[in-house]
């Protein structure tokens, strides 16, 4: 189940985020992205804290992943890594190329 809702919220052209609202990480995550004019539904942020198997969600990510730490980014339908990971790309100039590639901006 916890496979089947991260997967449906992947999509070749888009960036999923899954996040908590209280984690300084995923905020500086979400202020990062927001920097860029993605094009309409290729960027969502997706609240664990709403989710009755929020746990289990987490559990998938370290499967998947070998984190399950929050956020956990997705570019397209691969995970990235985390907001440091995130910022890098950014620091490095591979971020928007990355994006634009996707067809995200």
């Amino acid at each position: 189940m916890s496979q089947q809702f991260v997967k449906s919220k992947l999509g070749a052209n888009k960036v999923a985020v899954f996040i908590k609202p209280t984690c300084p990480y995923c905020q500086e995550a979400i202020e990062l992205l927001k920097k860029y004019t993605f094009k309409p539904g290729h960027l969502e942020f997706i609240d664990l804290t709403a989710r009755n198997d929020m746990s289990s969600i987490q559990d998938y990510f370290l499967q998947s992943t070998g984190a399950r730490t929050v956020p956990r980014v997705y570019i397209g339908e691969v995970c990235i890594g985390g907001y440091s990971d995130l910022d890098a790309l950014d620091q490095n100039g591979e971020l928007v190329p990355k994006l634009k590639e996707l067809g995200a901006l």
